[in-house]
Protein backbone atom coordinates (compact mmCIF):
# COMPACT_ATOMS: atom_id res chain seq x y z
CA UNK A 1 0.00 0.00 0.00
CA UNK A 2 1.39 3.46 -1.42
CA UNK A 3 1.32 6.69 1.02
CA UNK A 4 0.71 10.28 0.47
CA UNK A 5 4.17 10.62 0.84
CA UNK A 6 5.04 7.84 -1.38
CA UNK A 7 3.59 9.11 -4.21
CA UNK A 8 5.13 12.53 -3.62
CA UNK A 9 8.60 10.63 -3.17
CA UNK A 10 7.57 8.99 -7.09
CA UNK A 11 6.33 11.96 -8.35
CA UNK A 12 9.97 13.98 -7.19
CA UNK A 13 11.72 11.48 -8.74
CA UNK A 14 9.90 11.27 -11.93
CA UNK A 15 9.09 7.49 -11.34
CA UNK A 16 5.39 6.06 -12.05
CA UNK A 17 4.00 3.69 -9.58
CA UNK A 18 3.90 1.45 -12.42
CA UNK A 19 7.73 1.04 -12.53
CA UNK A 20 8.09 0.83 -9.19
CA UNK A 21 5.67 -2.06 -9.82
CA UNK A 22 7.37 -3.47 -12.15
CA UNK A 23 10.41 -3.09 -10.10
CA UNK A 24 9.08 -4.85 -7.25
CA UNK A 25 7.70 -7.42 -9.89
CA UNK A 26 11.76 -7.95 -10.93
CA UNK A 27 12.25 -8.82 -6.78
CA UNK A 28 9.58 -11.32 -7.23
CA UNK A 29 10.44 -13.39 -10.14
CA UNK A 30 14.18 -12.20 -10.90
CA UNK A 31 15.60 -12.31 -14.22
CA UNK A 32 15.95 -15.18 -16.76
CA UNK A 33 19.15 -16.36 -17.98
CA UNK A 34 19.51 -15.82 -21.56
CA UNK A 35 20.21 -18.63 -24.03
CA UNK A 36 23.36 -19.01 -25.63
CA UNK A 37 24.95 -20.01 -29.02
CA UNK A 38 27.70 -20.45 -27.70
CA UNK A 39 30.74 -17.75 -27.10
CA UNK A 40 32.13 -15.09 -29.63
CA UNK A 41 36.06 -16.16 -30.59
CA UNK A 42 38.03 -15.14 -33.77
CA UNK A 43 35.88 -16.35 -36.86
CA UNK A 44 33.06 -16.87 -34.86
CA UNK A 45 31.36 -13.55 -33.90
CA UNK A 46 35.06 -11.56 -33.13
CA UNK A 47 36.79 -9.87 -35.84
CA UNK A 48 40.25 -10.19 -36.87
CA UNK A 49 41.98 -7.27 -39.49
CA UNK A 50 45.33 -7.29 -40.77
CA UNK A 51 47.46 -4.77 -40.83
CA UNK A 52 46.90 -3.33 -44.17
CA UNK A 53 43.36 -3.69 -43.64
CA UNK A 54 43.14 -1.66 -40.32
CA UNK A 55 45.29 0.88 -42.25
CA UNK A 56 42.17 1.37 -44.67
CA UNK A 57 40.05 1.95 -42.10
CA UNK A 58 42.59 4.53 -39.80
CA UNK A 59 42.20 6.36 -43.24
CA UNK A 60 38.52 5.74 -43.51
CA UNK A 61 38.08 7.62 -40.22
CA UNK A 62 40.43 10.31 -40.58
CA UNK A 63 38.06 11.18 -43.55
CA UNK A 64 34.74 10.82 -41.90
CA UNK A 65 35.94 13.15 -38.60
CA UNK A 66 35.99 16.37 -41.07
CA UNK A 67 32.13 15.77 -41.40
CA UNK A 68 30.87 13.74 -38.51
CA UNK A 69 29.68 14.94 -34.94
CA UNK A 70 31.81 13.28 -33.11
CA UNK A 71 31.88 12.71 -29.13
CA UNK A 72 33.95 11.12 -26.02
CA UNK A 73 31.55 9.85 -23.40
CA UNK A 74 33.44 9.12 -20.26
CA UNK A 75 31.57 7.60 -17.10
CA UNK A 76 32.91 9.38 -14.23
CA UNK A 77 30.67 9.75 -11.35
CA UNK A 78 31.87 6.53 -9.47
CA UNK A 79 33.77 6.97 -6.42
CA UNK A 80 37.35 6.17 -6.03
CA UNK A 81 37.02 4.10 -2.67
CA UNK A 82 36.97 1.01 -4.11
CA UNK A 83 40.49 1.52 -5.12
CA UNK A 84 42.00 2.07 -1.64
CA UNK A 85 39.70 -0.35 -0.20
CA UNK A 86 42.62 -2.49 1.08
CA UNK A 87 44.04 1.03 2.53
CA UNK A 88 40.99 1.48 4.32
CA UNK A 89 41.58 -2.06 6.18
CA UNK A 90 45.33 -1.18 6.87
CA UNK A 91 43.89 1.78 8.88
CA UNK A 92 41.25 -0.01 10.99
CA UNK A 93 43.63 -3.20 11.01
CA UNK A 94 44.89 -3.97 15.11
CA UNK A 95 48.54 -3.82 13.53
CA UNK A 96 50.31 -1.15 13.15
CA UNK A 97 53.40 -1.60 10.15
CA UNK A 98 52.36 -2.83 7.08
CA UNK A 99 51.69 -6.37 6.53
CA UNK A 100 50.30 -7.79 4.12
CA UNK A 101 51.42 -8.40 0.67
CA UNK A 102 49.35 -5.29 -0.92
CA UNK A 103 50.51 -3.10 2.44
CA UNK A 104 54.37 -3.79 1.65
CA UNK A 105 54.20 -2.77 -2.53
CA UNK A 106 52.29 0.59 -1.19
CA UNK A 107 55.07 1.73 0.82
CA UNK A 108 58.07 -0.03 -1.29
CA UNK A 109 57.29 2.27 -4.41
CA UNK A 110 55.39 5.25 -2.40
CA UNK A 111 57.84 7.71 -4.68
CA UNK A 112 56.47 6.37 -8.08
CA UNK A 113 53.06 7.55 -7.48
CA UNK A 114 52.09 10.56 -9.44
CA UNK A 115 50.41 12.19 -6.23
CA UNK A 116 53.90 11.40 -3.94
CA UNK A 117 54.53 15.31 -3.81
CA UNK A 118 51.48 16.62 -2.46
CA UNK A 119 51.04 13.53 -0.31
CA UNK A 120 54.13 14.82 1.25
CA UNK A 121 53.13 18.33 1.30
CA UNK A 122 50.25 17.71 3.35
CA UNK A 123 52.05 15.14 5.29
CA UNK A 124 54.04 18.07 6.20
CA UNK A 125 51.12 20.06 7.57
CA UNK A 126 49.33 17.85 9.28
CA UNK A 127 52.22 16.19 11.04
CA UNK A 128 54.37 19.22 12.38
CA UNK A 129 56.60 19.50 9.61
CA UNK A 130 57.33 15.51 9.56
CA UNK A 131 57.31 14.51 5.62
CA UNK A 132 56.52 10.81 4.82
CA UNK A 133 60.00 9.22 5.14
CA UNK A 134 60.25 10.58 8.46
CA UNK A 135 56.63 9.17 9.76
CA UNK A 136 57.74 5.66 8.40
CA UNK A 137 61.00 5.93 10.31
CA UNK A 138 58.69 6.84 12.94
CA UNK A 139 56.63 3.76 12.32
CA UNK A 140 53.59 5.75 11.36
CA UNK A 141 52.74 4.43 8.50
CA UNK A 142 48.58 4.95 8.71
CA UNK A 143 49.24 8.59 9.44
CA UNK A 144 50.58 8.62 6.02
CA UNK A 145 47.49 6.60 4.62
CA UNK A 146 44.66 8.69 6.65
CA UNK A 147 46.37 12.10 5.18
CA UNK A 148 45.71 10.29 1.48
CA UNK A 149 42.64 9.22 2.17
CA UNK A 150 40.69 11.90 4.73
CA UNK A 151 39.30 15.17 3.94
CA UNK A 152 41.75 16.29 5.94
CA UNK A 153 44.52 15.32 3.29
CA UNK A 154 44.23 14.72 0.10
CA UNK A 155 40.58 13.27 0.42
CA UNK A 156 41.32 10.02 -2.29
CA UNK A 157 39.37 7.86 -0.29
CA UNK A 158 36.16 9.89 -1.52
CA UNK A 159 36.98 11.51 -4.50
CA UNK A 160 36.19 9.99 -7.97
CA UNK A 161 38.94 8.54 -10.10
CA UNK A 162 38.71 11.55 -12.75
CA UNK A 163 40.33 13.62 -10.71
CA UNK A 164 42.93 11.68 -8.58
CA UNK A 165 46.06 12.34 -10.41
CA UNK A 166 47.17 9.44 -12.48
CA UNK A 167 50.59 9.70 -14.18
CA UNK A 168 53.48 11.58 -13.59
CA UNK A 169 55.95 13.54 -16.35
CA UNK A 170 58.59 15.76 -16.20
CA UNK A 171 57.34 18.78 -16.28
CA UNK A 172 53.30 18.03 -14.75
CA UNK A 173 51.15 15.57 -13.11
CA UNK A 174 47.92 14.06 -14.99
CA UNK A 175 44.54 13.35 -13.45
CA UNK A 176 42.69 10.91 -15.10
CA UNK A 177 40.12 13.43 -16.30
CA UNK A 178 43.04 14.90 -18.49
CA UNK A 179 44.07 11.91 -19.96
CA UNK A 180 41.18 11.60 -21.38
CA UNK A 181 41.50 15.54 -23.00
CA UNK A 182 44.62 14.70 -24.24
CA UNK A 183 43.28 11.49 -25.47
CA UNK A 184 40.30 13.21 -27.50
CA UNK A 185 42.76 15.40 -29.12
CA UNK A 186 44.24 12.59 -30.62
CA UNK A 187 41.23 10.78 -32.13
CA UNK A 188 38.29 12.74 -32.67
CA UNK A 189 39.15 16.46 -33.73
CA UNK A 190 36.53 17.08 -35.74
CA UNK A 191 36.67 19.03 -38.97
CA UNK A 192 35.66 22.23 -37.54
CA UNK A 193 38.79 21.92 -34.75
CA UNK A 194 36.58 20.92 -31.91
CA UNK A 195 37.00 17.66 -29.83
CA UNK A 196 33.77 17.14 -28.02
CA UNK A 197 33.85 15.18 -24.43
CA UNK A 198 30.95 14.21 -22.23
CA UNK A 199 31.88 13.32 -18.64
CA UNK A 200 28.79 11.50 -16.37
CA UNK A 201 29.61 12.68 -12.52
CA UNK A 202 28.00 12.87 -9.49
CA UNK A 203 26.09 15.94 -8.65
CA UNK A 204 28.50 16.28 -5.39
CA UNK A 205 31.80 16.10 -7.62
CA UNK A 206 31.02 18.67 -10.64
CA UNK A 207 31.95 21.43 -9.64
CA UNK A 208 35.04 20.08 -8.40
CA UNK A 209 35.74 18.37 -12.08
CA UNK A 210 34.09 21.78 -13.66
CA UNK A 211 37.06 23.42 -12.03
CA UNK A 212 39.87 21.02 -13.06
CA UNK A 213 39.17 21.60 -16.93
CA UNK A 214 38.46 25.55 -16.78
CA UNK A 215 42.05 25.11 -14.97
CA UNK A 216 43.73 22.99 -17.62
CA UNK A 217 42.03 23.12 -20.73
CA UNK A 218 43.73 25.97 -22.41
CA UNK A 219 47.23 24.26 -21.65
CA UNK A 220 45.44 21.43 -24.01
CA UNK A 221 44.24 23.59 -26.16
CA UNK A 222 47.05 25.01 -27.13
CA UNK A 223 48.95 21.75 -27.21
CA UNK A 224 46.87 20.07 -29.51
CA UNK A 225 45.93 23.42 -31.84
CA UNK A 226 42.03 22.45 -30.57
CA UNK A 227 38.96 24.02 -28.92
CA UNK A 228 37.83 21.74 -26.48
CA UNK A 229 33.61 21.54 -25.80
CA UNK A 230 33.51 19.92 -22.78
CA UNK A 231 29.98 18.94 -21.14
CA UNK A 232 28.29 16.96 -17.82
CA UNK A 233 25.75 15.53 -16.86
CA UNK A 234 24.20 13.39 -13.62
CA UNK A 235 22.67 10.37 -13.52
CA UNK A 236 19.01 11.02 -13.50
CA UNK A 237 16.94 9.99 -10.47
CA UNK A 238 13.86 8.67 -12.66
CA UNK A 239 16.38 5.72 -13.05
CA UNK A 240 16.91 4.88 -9.47
CA UNK A 241 15.53 1.82 -8.23
CA UNK A 242 13.50 0.99 -5.47
CA UNK A 243 14.57 -1.51 -2.45
CA UNK A 244 13.39 -4.32 -1.35
CA UNK A 245 12.95 -6.31 1.57
CA UNK A 246 13.83 -10.14 1.99
CA UNK A 247 10.31 -10.88 1.31
CA UNK A 248 10.20 -8.71 -1.75
CA UNK A 249 7.89 -5.86 0.03
CA UNK A 250 9.43 -1.93 -0.30
CA UNK A 251 12.05 -1.24 1.87
CA UNK A 252 11.42 1.66 4.01
CA UNK A 253 13.76 3.96 5.85
CA UNK A 254 13.75 4.61 9.60
CA UNK A 255 11.63 8.26 8.41
CA UNK A 256 8.84 5.40 6.65
CA UNK A 257 10.02 6.37 3.05
CA UNK A 258 10.84 4.52 0.25
CA UNK A 259 14.57 3.64 -0.04
CA UNK A 260 15.85 4.55 -3.48
CA UNK A 261 19.11 3.55 -5.06
CA UNK A 262 21.19 4.05 -8.34
CA UNK A 263 20.02 1.83 -11.02
CA UNK A 264 23.97 1.01 -11.94
CA UNK A 265 25.70 2.20 -15.02
CA UNK A 266 23.14 0.98 -17.00
CA UNK A 267 20.95 3.98 -15.86
CA UNK A 268 23.41 6.25 -18.16
CA UNK A 269 21.61 5.27 -21.75
CA UNK A 270 19.30 7.96 -20.17
CA UNK A 271 22.31 10.70 -20.36
CA UNK A 272 23.81 8.70 -23.54
CA UNK A 273 20.39 9.30 -25.30
CA UNK A 274 20.54 13.03 -24.52
CA UNK A 275 23.50 13.26 -26.46
CA UNK A 276 23.44 15.04 -29.65
CA UNK A 277 25.96 13.15 -32.25
CA UNK A 278 26.61 11.50 -35.25
CA UNK A 279 29.94 9.01 -33.74
CA UNK A 280 29.99 8.17 -29.80
CA UNK A 281 33.23 7.00 -28.28
CA UNK A 282 32.71 4.99 -25.31
CA UNK A 283 35.57 4.73 -22.66
CA UNK A 284 35.67 3.83 -19.07
CA UNK A 285 37.21 6.90 -16.62
CA UNK A 286 40.46 4.51 -15.25
CA UNK A 287 41.61 3.75 -18.41
CA UNK A 288 44.07 6.11 -19.60
CA UNK A 289 47.97 5.54 -19.84
CA UNK A 290 50.75 8.67 -20.07
CA UNK A 291 51.78 9.37 -23.56
CA UNK A 292 54.57 7.19 -24.43
CA UNK A 293 51.80 4.25 -24.54
CA UNK A 294 49.05 6.60 -25.93
CA UNK A 295 49.61 5.48 -29.95
CA UNK A 296 48.31 2.02 -29.69
CA UNK A 297 45.46 3.36 -28.10
CA UNK A 298 44.74 6.12 -30.56
CA UNK A 299 45.59 3.88 -33.93
CA UNK A 300 43.03 1.43 -32.24
CA UNK A 301 40.13 3.85 -31.41
CA UNK A 302 40.98 5.01 -35.42
CA UNK A 303 40.69 1.52 -36.55
CA UNK A 304 37.34 1.14 -35.00
CA UNK A 305 35.84 4.14 -35.29
CA UNK A 306 36.72 3.72 -39.29
CA UNK A 307 34.94 0.54 -39.36
CA UNK A 308 32.51 1.67 -37.62
CA UNK A 309 31.36 4.87 -40.00
CA UNK A 310 32.04 2.24 -43.42
CA UNK A 311 29.49 -0.10 -41.49
CA UNK A 312 27.40 2.43 -40.97
CA UNK A 313 27.45 4.22 -44.79
CA UNK A 314 26.96 0.93 -45.97
CA UNK A 315 23.65 0.06 -44.14
CA UNK A 316 22.05 3.50 -44.74
CA UNK A 317 22.53 3.04 -48.23
CA UNK A 318 20.90 -0.53 -47.76
CA UNK A 319 18.37 0.94 -45.49
CA UNK A 320 17.26 3.74 -48.53
CA UNK A 321 16.95 1.01 -51.03
CA UNK A 322 14.98 -0.72 -49.01
CA UNK A 323 12.66 2.79 -48.51
CA UNK A 324 11.90 3.24 -52.30
CA UNK A 325 10.89 -0.31 -52.56
CA UNK A 326 12.73 -0.80 -56.03
CA UNK A 327 14.95 -3.78 -55.32
CA UNK A 328 15.98 -6.74 -56.94
CA UNK A 329 16.06 -10.26 -55.43
CA UNK A 330 20.37 -9.89 -55.83
CA UNK A 331 19.98 -7.15 -54.01
CA UNK A 332 17.84 -8.66 -51.31
CA UNK A 333 20.67 -11.52 -51.56
CA UNK A 334 23.29 -9.10 -50.69
CA UNK A 335 21.39 -7.42 -48.34
CA UNK A 336 20.90 -10.96 -46.30
CA UNK A 337 24.61 -11.43 -46.32
CA UNK A 338 25.86 -8.15 -45.38
CA UNK A 339 23.51 -8.47 -42.37
CA UNK A 340 24.47 -12.56 -41.34
CA UNK A 341 28.78 -11.58 -42.13
CA UNK A 342 29.78 -7.88 -41.30
CA UNK A 343 26.50 -7.15 -38.70
CA UNK A 344 26.81 -10.95 -37.15
CA UNK A 345 23.35 -11.45 -37.15
CA UNK A 346 22.19 -14.26 -37.53
CA UNK A 347 18.87 -15.00 -39.34
CA UNK A 348 16.35 -17.88 -38.65
CA UNK A 349 15.58 -20.47 -40.85
CA UNK A 350 12.22 -20.42 -42.12
CA UNK A 351 12.37 -17.18 -43.54
CA UNK A 352 10.39 -16.49 -46.95
CA UNK A 353 11.58 -14.54 -49.72
CA UNK A 354 8.97 -12.32 -49.33
CA UNK A 355 9.35 -12.17 -46.09
CA UNK A 356 13.20 -11.18 -45.88
CA UNK A 357 12.78 -7.03 -46.73
CA UNK A 358 10.53 -5.99 -44.13
CA UNK A 359 12.88 -8.51 -41.49
CA UNK A 360 16.51 -6.82 -43.32
CA UNK A 361 15.23 -2.94 -42.83
CA UNK A 362 13.54 -3.70 -39.02
CA UNK A 363 17.38 -5.41 -38.33
CA UNK A 364 19.21 -2.52 -40.19
CA UNK A 365 17.27 0.48 -38.60
CA UNK A 366 18.86 0.19 -34.95
CA UNK A 367 21.97 1.56 -32.93
CA UNK A 368 24.91 0.22 -34.56
CA UNK A 369 28.24 -0.36 -32.27
CA UNK A 370 31.81 -1.77 -32.69
CA UNK A 371 33.09 -3.37 -29.62
CA UNK A 372 37.30 -3.88 -29.37
CA UNK A 373 37.34 -6.98 -27.13
CA UNK A 374 40.96 -7.93 -25.54
CA UNK A 375 42.09 -11.39 -24.64
CA UNK A 376 40.82 -12.85 -21.96
CA UNK A 377 43.51 -12.21 -18.85
CA UNK A 378 41.86 -13.54 -16.17
CA UNK A 379 40.16 -9.71 -15.39
CA UNK A 380 36.66 -9.87 -13.82
CA UNK A 381 33.82 -8.63 -16.03
CA UNK A 382 31.61 -9.36 -19.02
CA UNK A 383 32.53 -11.03 -22.37
CA UNK A 384 31.72 -11.68 -25.56
CA UNK A 385 28.86 -14.41 -26.31
CA UNK A 386 26.58 -15.05 -29.30
CA UNK A 387 23.16 -15.11 -27.71
CA UNK A 388 19.97 -16.98 -29.56
CA UNK A 389 16.63 -13.90 -29.55
CA UNK A 390 13.18 -14.05 -29.08
CA UNK A 391 12.70 -13.72 -32.72
CA UNK A 392 15.38 -17.06 -33.37
CA UNK A 393 18.07 -14.61 -34.27
CA UNK A 394 21.43 -15.14 -33.05
CA UNK A 395 23.13 -11.73 -32.09
CA UNK A 396 26.09 -10.38 -30.68
CA UNK A 397 25.83 -9.60 -26.45
CA UNK A 398 28.44 -8.47 -24.29
CA UNK A 399 27.18 -10.23 -20.71
CA UNK A 400 27.83 -10.78 -17.18
CA UNK A 401 28.42 -14.16 -15.66
CA UNK A 402 25.15 -13.13 -13.85
CA UNK A 403 23.37 -13.50 -17.10
CA UNK A 404 24.51 -16.60 -17.79
CA UNK A 405 23.09 -20.11 -16.14
CA UNK A 406 26.21 -21.66 -14.95
CA UNK A 407 24.29 -24.55 -13.34
CA UNK A 408 23.54 -25.67 -17.15
CA UNK A 409 26.13 -28.11 -18.26
CA UNK A 410 26.37 -26.44 -21.97
CA UNK A 411 25.68 -22.74 -20.66
CA UNK A 412 28.86 -23.50 -18.18
CA UNK A 413 30.72 -24.73 -21.22
CA UNK A 414 29.77 -21.48 -23.26
CA UNK A 415 30.99 -19.47 -20.53
CA UNK A 416 34.40 -21.28 -19.67
CA UNK A 417 35.37 -21.53 -22.93
CA UNK A 418 35.40 -17.54 -23.70
CA UNK A 419 38.45 -16.63 -25.12
CA UNK A 420 38.00 -12.80 -25.17
CA UNK A 421 37.02 -10.19 -22.25
CA UNK A 422 35.03 -7.05 -22.31
CA UNK A 423 37.34 -3.92 -21.73
CA UNK A 424 34.23 -1.33 -22.37
CA UNK A 425 35.78 0.26 -25.65
CA UNK A 426 32.77 1.04 -27.81
CA UNK A 427 31.94 3.40 -30.71
CA UNK A 428 29.00 3.54 -31.47
CA UNK A 429 26.25 5.47 -34.04
CA UNK A 430 23.57 6.63 -32.54
CA UNK A 431 21.44 8.48 -35.48
CA UNK A 432 19.29 6.59 -37.99
CA UNK A 433 19.65 7.11 -41.99
CA UNK A 434 17.85 10.24 -41.96
CA UNK A 435 20.20 12.04 -40.07
CA UNK A 436 17.37 11.45 -36.72
CA UNK A 437 18.53 10.16 -33.40
CA UNK A 438 17.34 6.62 -32.02
CA UNK A 439 15.18 6.69 -28.63
CA UNK A 440 18.19 4.69 -27.20
CA UNK A 441 15.58 3.07 -24.23
CA UNK A 442 13.17 1.83 -26.66
CA UNK A 443 16.83 -0.84 -27.70
CA UNK A 444 16.91 -1.87 -23.91
CA UNK A 445 16.29 -5.76 -23.03
CA UNK A 446 14.67 -4.95 -19.61
CA UNK A 447 14.84 -8.85 -18.27
CA UNK A 448 18.70 -8.44 -18.34
CA UNK A 449 19.26 -6.31 -15.11
CA UNK A 450 20.49 -8.92 -11.65
CA UNK A 451 19.68 -8.09 -8.21
CA UNK A 452 22.16 -7.84 -5.45
CA UNK A 453 22.27 -8.55 -2.48
CA UNK A 454 23.36 -5.03 0.75
CA UNK A 455 22.44 -4.03 4.15
CA UNK A 456 21.57 -0.97 5.31
CA UNK A 457 22.02 0.43 9.24
CA UNK A 458 22.22 -3.55 9.47
CA UNK A 459 19.07 -4.22 7.85
CA UNK A 460 19.46 -7.20 4.66
CA UNK A 461 17.99 -5.44 1.70
CA UNK A 462 17.62 -6.50 -1.79
CA UNK A 463 18.80 -4.09 -5.04
CA UNK A 464 18.08 -3.80 -8.51
CA UNK A 465 20.78 -3.10 -11.05
CA UNK A 466 19.16 -1.88 -14.82
CA UNK A 467 20.53 -3.47 -17.48
CA UNK A 468 24.15 -2.90 -17.99
CA UNK A 469 25.06 0.33 -20.33
CA UNK A 470 27.15 -2.30 -22.75
CA UNK A 471 25.32 -5.24 -21.88
CA UNK A 472 20.94 -5.07 -22.11
CA UNK A 473 21.02 -1.61 -22.34
CA UNK A 474 22.58 -1.83 -25.81
CA UNK A 475 21.14 -5.49 -26.37
CA UNK A 476 18.92 -4.66 -29.10
CA UNK A 477 21.72 -2.59 -31.00
CA UNK A 478 23.60 -4.11 -33.93
CA UNK A 479 26.86 -4.96 -32.81
CA UNK A 480 30.22 -5.98 -34.31
CA UNK A 481 33.21 -7.35 -31.98
CA UNK A 482 36.96 -6.91 -33.33
CA UNK A 483 40.23 -8.44 -31.65
CA UNK A 484 42.10 -4.92 -30.26
CA UNK A 485 45.79 -5.31 -28.54
CA UNK A 486 46.04 -6.17 -25.12
CA UNK A 487 48.03 -2.71 -24.56
CA UNK A 488 44.56 -0.85 -25.17
CA UNK A 489 43.72 -2.35 -21.75
CA UNK A 490 44.97 -0.74 -18.80
CA UNK A 491 42.42 -0.18 -16.23
CA UNK A 492 42.96 1.32 -12.51
CA UNK A 493 40.97 -0.99 -10.07
CA UNK A 494 43.69 -0.40 -7.15
CA UNK A 495 45.55 2.07 -6.13
CA UNK A 496 49.00 -0.55 -6.38
CA UNK A 497 47.63 -0.90 -10.29
CA UNK A 498 49.54 3.35 -10.50
CA UNK A 499 52.86 2.02 -10.08
CA UNK A 500 52.65 -0.76 -13.00
CA UNK A 501 55.19 -0.08 -15.57
CA UNK A 502 51.92 0.78 -17.77
CA UNK A 503 50.94 3.68 -15.60
CA UNK A 504 54.89 4.97 -15.11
Amino acid sequence: MLTPQDYAQLAQKHISEQQLNEQLEHFKQGFPYLKLAGPAEVGTGICRFSDDETARYVEAWEKAVQTLKTVKFVPASGAASRMFKDLFAYVDADYEHPTTDFEKAFFAHIRDFAFFEPLNDACKRLNGGRDIAALVADGEEKAVVKVLLTSDGLNYGQLPKGLLLFHRYDAQVRTAAEEHLVEGALYAKQGDGRVCIHFTVSAEHQALFGQLIEAKRHEYEQLFGVKFDISFSQQKSSTDTVAATADNEPFRNDDGSLLFRPGGHGALIENLNDIDADIVFIKNIDNVVPDRLKQPTTDNKKFIAGLLAVLREKTFGYLRILESGRYTDAQIDEMAAFLQKDLCCELPDGLTRAELPAVLREKFNRPLRVCGMVKNVGEPGGGPFRVVNADGTVSLQILESSQIDLGNEQSRAFFEKGTHFNPVDLVCCIKDYKGQPFHLPDFVDPATGFISHKSKAGRELKALELPGLWNGAMSNWNTVFVEVPLITFNPVKTVNDLVRNEHQ
